[in-house]
């Protein structure tokens, strides 16, 4: 029988591909959540009178890891179940504040994409991950590289 969900193979990804996530709304308690666990209480993200008065941002800001964390989930709900199995690093740059109530999607293309020369059946690639709002703008854009399992007997 078939098991539905199961994320991309090495075979999936070859350079060039381009698809997107489905959408996600970051809430209050996302962000509560995300400052409870991590210990973040930075007066930005806990403080309402600091940002009225002091910050150059105004809203309700989240933290730019928050807004990486929940894309890597949308993606490990569409393309990693059962196939991902090392994160190796990334470059990621903060283009824009992300807000409590924006949703985000990720619109990712793939960059690299190469067999392991050390792990039989196992396809390393890199690709260009973009976090896009709902109005269309570039808030986090990072390059991650992972190593992904081959569907066929490659190695």
């Amino acid at each position: 029988m078939e098991t539905v969900g199961v994320g991309f193979f090495f075979e999936d990804m070859p350079v060039g591909r381009s698809f997107r996530t489905i959408g996600r709304t970051i809430t209050e308690a996302d962000l509560i959540s995300y400052i409870n666990c991590t210990g973040m209480v930075e007066v930005l993200f806990t403080n309402a009178e600091f940002r009225a008065n002091e910050s150059d941002i105004k809203g309700r800001l989240v933290p730019g890891m928050l807004s990486h964390a929940f894309a890597e989930g949308l993606l490990v709900q569409s393309t990693m179940q059962h196939t991902g199995f090392a994160f190796l690093g990334m470059d990621l740059e903060v283009v824009a504040p992300t807000f409590v109530g924006d949703t985000i999607h990720v619109a990712v293309e793939v960059l690299e994409a190469r067999l392991s020369r050390s792990r039989p059946h196992r396809g390393i690639v890199r690709t260009s991950n973009r976090v896009i709002n709902q109005r269309g703008e570039l808030v986090l854009s990072y390059t991650p590289t992972r190593m992904i399992k081959c569907r066929s007997g490659l190695s």
